[in-house]
């Protein structure tokens, strides 16, 4: 017997004022609202008499809550325009149009004043809960590649990897994912172009945010430089920091004693050793691996990885701990897969930084709501906070005056979502 319920029998109509798409931005909306964003935006972001000047609050927060819902391109916020979904945010919902218009309209200047707002609604979040307050936190620099297609990117080139696009710096909080400060460069920008001017923006950043404990900072070797070294010292950051196998260090590397080396639990099909030495007056630590069975006849000798430190602790644990570096590379990923970083959609370079800006503020939302509102500590995949809490249909109805947002039946994670909301919508109002 055959059902009733055939799809082809099904009747398809787009006629609902009511329906929600992705309900759950009343989460990110709330916790927008509680920190005073749209407020914080108008004042600090003053773009004067360049084309789309006017209320840049509204601009920025529709950007934003696109791109928590994942949206990659500004023809995407068309969808906080749909059905009732923009009765559920706390602000005005602006078209892609005057979006692409506010975007095309800003200078290296207006990319700064942006930055600051990224700062203090890092300041506030950290202030409700989320911060490391005067506990130790570990920061991890990167730079990534941000492939874009076509020449008419203000900026886009060519860079080591010959892949066309930009070269943005990034800083992220080991222990949750937060990306601390970004900068746009261009793609053809050496890695550690302007990485020491950086350094001394992001500490400078977040002590004020408020963390007052000490700072360690982890890279690879394309930040290691003697100037980058001295500024780390300067500003009392512990550092540990990948070397290239310079003939200088391979030299180092050679002196240390067979007898210097420990075995360490690394891999299963080979074995790895940890040795430590000195580099100018530096602890330089050295871990070799070499392969064992059958595949030793291809790759019999040892490989080297080497990182110079001026922390305390064993050679071990500390390079257990650098590894621990390779957590930013699932920060970028989040960037990336289904949200702002997937492109670049401006041809305007600083429309382009100011893109990078907001989709880091995005990537930081869906964090800080994942810890206060669902008391998730630590790092959290975007596309699952996504998939279960934001991307779910909804209904708006109105009833007494009071509106009431309808959502799934039996949705495997309801009671997170409304305790989520009970914690949002108790945190102090910031104006």
């Amino acid at each position: 017997m055959r059902s009733s319920h055939e799809l082809s029998r099904t009747a398809i109509t787009f006629d609902d004022d009511h329906a929600v798409a992705n309900a759950g931005l009343v989460l990110t909306a709330t916790l927008a609202e509680r920190l005073g964003m749209e407020a914080l935006v108008d004042e600090m972001v003053d773009l004067g008499d360049r084309p789309g000047a006017a209320r840049p609050g509204r601009k920025v927060m529709t950007l934003l809550q696109s791109m928590v819902a994942g949206g990659d391109c500004i023809d995407d916020a068309d969808v906080l325009r749909s059905g009732a979904t923009q009765a559920v945010l706390p602000h005005r919902v602006m078209a892609p149009s005057t979006i692409g218009t506010f975007l095309r309209s800003f200078t290296f200047g207006h990319v700064r004043q942006l930055d600051k707002v990224a700062e203090a609604l890092l300041h506030r979040a950290w202030a409700a809960g989320t911060g490391p307050e005067d506990a130790p936190m570990t920061i991890d620099l990167d730079s990534t590649i941000c492939e874009v297609h076509g020449y008419a990117k203000g900026g886009a080139a060519y860079g080591y990897t010959r892949v066309l696009g930009y070269h943005p710096l990034l800083a992220t909080r080991a222990s949750t994912g937060e990306v601390l400060h970004a900068r746009q460069r261009t793609g053809s920008a050496n890695t550690a172009r302007g990485a020491v001017q950086f350094l001394s923006e992001l500490v400078g950043r977040v002590r004020r945010a408020g963390a007052v404990g000490s700072l360690t900072l982890r890279a690879d070797s394309g930040f290691w430089s003697k100037d980058f070294i001295r500024r780390c010292k300067a500003l009392g950051v512990a550092f540990s920091i990948t070397l290239r196998q310079i003939p200088q260090v391979k030299a180092v590397i050679a002196a240390i004693p067979e007898e210097n080396w420990s075995p360490i639990d690394y891999t299963d099909a080979g074995v790895a050793q940890i040795g430590e030495t000195n580099y100018k007056g530096d602890r330089l630590i050295v871990r070799r691996t070499r392969l064992t069975g059958p595949q030793a006849e291809l790759w019999p000798d040892w490989r080297y990885h080497a990182f110079i430190t001026d922390r305390t602790g064993t050679a071990s644990w500390l390079d257990a701990d650098h590894r621990g570096h390779a957590v930013i590379e699932l920060a970028i990923r989040d960037l990336k897969e289904g949200a702002g970083m997937t492109r670049c959609p401006s041809g305007r370079f600083f429309a382009n930084a100011a893109w990078l800006v907001l989709a880091c503020l995005a990537h930081n939302f869906l964090r800080w709501t994942a810890s206060l509102g669902l008391g998730i500590c630590g790092p959290v995949v975007a596309k699952t906070i996504r998939r279960r809490f934001i991307s779910l249909p909804g209904r708006l109805t109105r009833s007494a005056r009071r509106y009431r947002l309808h959502l799934p039946s039996r949705w495997p994670w309801q009671e997170a979502f409304l305790a989520a909301v009970r914690r949002l919508q108790a945190l102090p109002l910031l104006a």
